[in-house]
């Protein structure tokens, strides 16, 4: 069943990247594809069953790819697809927005 988008393209974009933990996974895998336990430890303070969540609902939008090995125990990596890397702009964007503000709010 196909998602009905947002006609504004600002709302379609924050529909599939507006939850912060979609944005510090995309951080982490636009460095390449990692593995569950990578992901969870390199976000810090999520749980385990919202990682799930959240990288189940980035893989149903297209965002990011799994691959499960056949092995015990199970190994499962993450990648970016094309059309996640294409969301680097926006995050470099982000960083280089925060970066300014965090310096202009700092030297007062």
């Amino acid at each position: 069943m196909k998602k009905e988008l947002p006609e504004c393209p600002v709302e379609t974009t924050l529909m599939l990247i507006s939850d912060r933990w979609k944005v510090l996974i995309l951080r982490d895998l636009l460095g390449g594809t990692k593995r569950f336990g990578e992901l969870k430890k390199s976000i810090g303070s999520i749980s385990q069953k919202v990682l799930t969540s959240n990288l189940r609902s980035m893989e149903e939008d297209g965002l990011l790819s799994r691959k499960v090995y056949p092995e015990v125990p199970p190994k499962v990596e993450y990648t970016l697809t094309e059309t996640g890397y294409s969301l680097k702009p926006v995050l470099d964007s982000m960083f280089e927005w925060g970066a300014a503000y965090k310096e202009k709010t700092n030297t007062k």
